[in-house]
């Protein structure tokens, strides 16, 4: 088999039995990308040098014992909104052109003390502002199934690198559904943790309260080897807490699976909604109750959802002024230099949700915008609580449509926004989510989405991995 198509256990065991090294298995990874990002446009920086040094560092770990950690010697790629020490993280956006990290991520510190090999960061959406990596400063991203096609965002460049096998697996950010629809759009698996279960520190912030950083990869099982080096208690974020991830028993036979009315409406392609339905059903064939549940308020989630997050952008992107770094454009005054530092550092997008966030904070708005969008949040959380006293898990679709062309709805930021109509409702209660690929239409992916109670990966993690290998059978 290709070294690029092996799983994280398999090449831990290619490792043990030094059948290759880090440093072969790095090299191959960087000849793909070489011979394929230039039509996919998946990296933003490759860091090669960074990564054959670790690669050479794993190597000799692995020579000289047995019980080396799984991800020891295996190379991954970085969104380019996680600060890796000495490298660029740009956001996507020409106001952090230039910006090199002063320091490493918590998740990347995780990673590194396990032996990772970092390959490179990767294109998204401005900011993680977006539902297709077009938005980015610097290129757009393309769906490896399709190149005229998005690859999702705002994670797009991570998720389209590990469908291209440019990486053995990458980590993405979930504010609004930049994890799982990227991996629905590319057929790969995403996991969005817990709100609080994966440090923060490190990320280039968007939402506070909604910023989730998770893993991007070939399956299930690893997803899940990467979650439990990820995650846990930081005393660099005071919102992250102390969470060991155990193992579940759980099994699809005999637990319940509520499958929300809302989300078979009106505006889901009739295509995604048969192989859903599909996906579901063989649950059902395999010894899961199926309950039709109602959340009665995820219609108003993204209407919340874009008063909310736009609001914590413009407070947390009020940072870049053109003083402190990042982009400078030089001017006769100090507000002239912070008009046009901005003015010209940031692009469309990121201005409208400024705007928009400016706005709803602004007085004589906050109440009737920002505060009852909170309350509507409270609400959607509510939703969530009293259906997980009655079933298991939550199933449904990661995106009501496949890949959209590139272009498309560009010019139409609503219907942009709509790609995550199913996805958003998860980050407002701050609940764990999936999105795994349940089927096809013609060559484009359709994803599923499993959603948890708090603090329940280790169950949708299980349940996952049962329903990919039922879904690989078809």
């Amino acid at each position: 088999m290709d070294i690029l198509d092996l799983t994280i256990k398999q090449l831990h065991e290619g490792f043990l039995k030094k059948q290759f090294s880090s440093v072969e298995v790095t090299e191959a990874y960087l000849e793909q990308i070489e011979k394929k990002d230039k039509d996919i446009g998946a990296y933003l920086t490759i860091t090669e040098k960074l990564a054959i040094t670790q690669a050479k560092n794993a190597d000799k770990i692995i020579s000289s014992r047995k019980d080396f950690p799984l991800l020891c010697g295996l190379p991954c790629a970085i969104k380019d909104n996680i600060l890796v020490e000495g490298e660029k993280c740009t956001a996507g956006s020409k106001i952090l052109e230039n910006y090199l990290a002063p320091y490493d991520a918590t998740v990347i510190k995780k990673l590194k003390k396990d032996g990772a090999v970092i390959l490179g960061k990767t294109n998204l959406d401005e900011f993680a502002m977006g539902a297709s990596t077009e938005n980015s400063a610097f290129k757009k991203t393309k769906n490896p199934n399709d190149l005229t096609r998005v690859p999702g965002g705002s994670s797009g460049g991570s998720a389209a690198a590990v469908l291209a096998k440019e990486c053995c697996y990458a980590l993405g950010t979930d504010t609004g559904g930049s994890i799982r629809q990227p991996a629905s759009f590319c057929g790969v698996v995403g996991l969005k943790p817990t709100y609080g279960s994966v440090s923060r520190y490190g990320l280039v912030a968007f939402a506070s309260s909604l910023d989730q950083a998770g893993p991007l990869a070939k399956n299930v099982e690893d997803v899940k080897i990467i979650f439990n080096v990820i995650s846990g208690k930081d005393y660099l974020d005071a919102t992250s807490v102390y969470y060991k991830f155990k193992e579940s028993n759980k099994r699809i036979k005999g637990l319940k699976i509520g499958v929300p009315k809302e989300y078979f409406k009106k505006g889901i392609d009739k295509e995604v909604e048969k192989i859903i339905k599909n996906a579901i059903k063989k649950a059902e064939d395999n010894g899961a109750k199926i309950i039709e549940i109602s959340l009665p308020n995820s219609d108003y989630a993204l209407a919340c959802y874009y008063i909310l997050a736009p609001s914590e952008a413009s407070a947390n992107l009020a940072r870049y002024d053109g003083i402190k770094y990042g982009f400078s454009e030089p001017a006769e005054n100090l507000l002239g230099t912070y008009l046009k530092s901005r003015g010209n550092g940031f692009g469309p997008e990121v201005k409208r949700r400024i705007m928009l966030g400016t706005y709803s904070l602004s007085s004589g708005y906050y109440d009737a915008y920002y505060k009852k969008a909170q309350e509507v949040r409270r609400l959607i959380k509510e939703d969530f609580k009293k259906t997980f006293e009655k079933v298991d898990l939550i199933m449904g679709p990661t995106s009501p449509s496949p890949a959209f062309k590139i272009g498309e709805r560009t010019d139409n930021p609503l219907s942009m926004y709509l790609a995550d109509i199913y996805t958003v409702s998860v980050n407002l209660a701050g609940l764990p989510a999936i999105s795994l690929p349940a089927g096809k239409i013609g060559k484009l992916p359709v994803g599923l989405q499993i959603i948890g109670n708090y603090f329940e990966e280790n169950k949708i993690l299980v349940v996952a991995g049962e329903m990919e290998r039922m879904l690989k059978l078809t």
